[in-house]
């Protein structure tokens, strides 16, 4: 099913300021928000459409590139859930931590967190650098990279407790992991919940500390995390692991992994988007009589043929066999670019031969309409 426009979802115009999104995005997440419709699934998909369009139309970055090539310039997924690349939100706790802003101001229990599911803080996202050559961009690749993060501790599995005896019931919250309060304002009295301080949000009070993560219940290590980077990504470009940043402490769900990906310069080619372009160089006798050469390609070798007469700076084209679109909308092409190599050194022999060249008439500059200068040829490589 196609998604709906980002504006249309919002109920707004596009020219609506950034007060105007949050006030739609507000009412629609208070219309729809999983504590006041619970087990409504439709309820829940409007809820996370709501906060997609939001987060896309109130970045400014993401909105211009939105309003000018549509969902194919900010939809990133590209994966599954539990792990995989995510472009929006894997689910409503997501939101909750990415927009506190909305909800942490008492909305239907505050702090960023549903009712009932405690204040407990998610652990913090990690981000990693990934080195990429043009060739690994082509296919796609997958890495095995060993990062250090937080874990959970083993010996308390994350409670921070010396065993099961030594964890409480928090006495200020009385085991919510909330607290309500009561305030005066011009409409009269309002009542708001916010995380317990005491506890932190998590109900449970430690009595005796684990000894092996002195009550944080995670502990600095090392995890070797396997990711599934698809073909035809960017210098720069940012994907998204779920789930498998620093662990939380006390049942908090874990941060994720941001992945930046860094182009490694290649030795022969240059890119521009999906295309590539190639340097190849001609002796003068093979551009005049034509011939036929090996260019290098990422998928390998391919042979090229050059026309007879072939000019200095002439572009040919190989269809396909440049990169592919990160969201599997086509290829691009190979363009090679060909130069007629002059040598800077010449032997007395050779000497002889270009200065009997030189007075040759078919050898004299008589350029046709039809050779194209060096902006017409740029034209018509990006026609």
């Amino acid at each position: 099913m196609a998604k709906k426009d980002y504006y249309d979802v919002l109920g707004v115009s596009k020219s609506a300021d950034e007060a105007a999104l949050k006030t739609a995005y507000r009412k629609l997440a208070m219309q729809h928000h999983p504590d006041k419709n619970p087990g409504d699934k439709a309820s829940e998909d409007k809820f996370k459409e709501a906060a997609e369009a939001y987060d896309v139309l109130n970045n400014p970055d993401k909105r211009a590139k939105y309003d000018r090539y549509g969902h194919a310039a900010v939809d990133g997924s590209m994966g599954s859930n539990g792990g995989g690349f995510q472009g929006g939100f894997n689910n409503v706790d997501d939101i909750f931590g990415a927009f506190q802003d909305i909800f942490g101001d008492g909305m239907f229990g505050g702090g960023g967190t549903r009712q009932g599911g405690g204040g407990v803080q998610r652990g913090t996202n990690l981000r990693i650098r990934v080195k990429l050559t043009l060739e690994e961009i082509g296919t796609g690749v997958t890495k095995k990279i060993k990062v250090r993060k937080q874990l959970t501790c083993n010996t308390c599995h994350g409670s921070g407790a010396k065993d099961a005896n030594s964890v409480s019931i928090c006495t200020t919250c009385k085991g919510s992991g909330y607290v309500r309060q009561v305030r005066n304002t011009f409409l009269g009295q309002m009542a708001t919940t916010a995380p317990c301080t005491t506890c932190k949000g998590s109900g449970r009070m430690v009595t005796a500390s684990c000894s092996s993560c002195r009550g944080e219940g995670t502990v600095s290590g090392e995890e070797m995390i396997e990711i599934n980077i698809p073909a035809g990504v960017s210098d720069g470009m940012q994907l998204q692991m779920s789930g498998k940043g620093n662990s939380a402490a006390k049942g908090g769900a874990p941060g994720d992994l941001i992945i930046s990906i860094e182009e490694i310069p290649h030795e022969h080619f240059h890119r521009e988007g999906m295309n590539i372009h190639y340097e190849a160089f001609l002796n003068f006798a093979d551009a005049a009589l034509g011939t036929s050469i090996e260019v290098p390609t990422i998928d390998g070798r391919v042979r090229l043929k050059i026309p007879q007469g072939t000019q200095a700076g002439k572009v040919l084209r190989l269809e396909g066999k440049g990169l592919p679109s990160v969201q599997s909308y086509g290829k691009g092409d190979q363009l090679v670019h060909l130069n007629i190599w002059t040598p800077k050194k010449v032997n007395d022999e050779e000497r002889a031969i270009l200065e009997k060249l030189r007075t040759l008439p078919n050898l004299q500059p008589k350029p046709e309409k039809d050779d194209k200068g060096f902006f017409d040829r740029l034209k018509d490589i990006f026609r």
